[in-house]
């Protein structure tokens, strides 16, 4: 099943991702996929601010990981975009398992090593402000929460 939303701001898209966070649970994989600018690190940012999280969120680029430990739950964001696919040397599957909550930009770059049950939201840049997000859940308590937010 595949849900879509349409959010027609920034704030809108922080509060989505908010919403979202109020149904956390520990090893939530979210796996973000969309056109630079199309508002994935938005949605980061609005997890993190939910969990309680006060460092500033930037996509970790460069770093591949950003771990911020000081909230109601880890908070593991990822961008894999550089990785090109080869994800030996980082250590990324062991994130899945920690306790926290996991998100992923550039998801779709390393599927083959994505846990089966995971939630992938892609997002789509319709004008300046609004954004389609289009929700795909994979396992039950991902449908779940998408039908407990949405």
């Amino acid at each position: 099943m595949e849900y879509r939303i349409t959010t027609k701001s920034e704030l809108e898209t922080i509060e989505l991702a908010q919403n979202f966070e109020s149904e956390k649970f520990p090893n939530m994989i979210i796996c973000l996929n969309g056109e630079l600018g199309s508002g994935k690190t938005m949605f980061t940012k609005g997890i993190a601010n939910a969990l309680g999280i006060n460092e500033t969120i930037t996509s970790p680029t460069f770093s591949i990981i950003k771990e911020y430990l000081y909230g109601e739950l880890p908070l593991y964001h990822m961008d894999v975009y550089r990785l090109d696919g080869d994800t030996d040397s980082v250590g990324i599957e062991d994130y899945f398992n920690k306790g926290g909550v996991v998100v992923i930009e550039w998801a779709d770059t390393i599927k083959d090593i994505l846990p089966n049950e995971r939630l992938d939201i892609k997002f789509v840049a319709v004008d300046e402000n609004k954004r389609l997000l289009i929700l795909e859940p994979h396992g039950r308590k991902y449908e779940e929460l998408c039908e407990a937010v949405l």
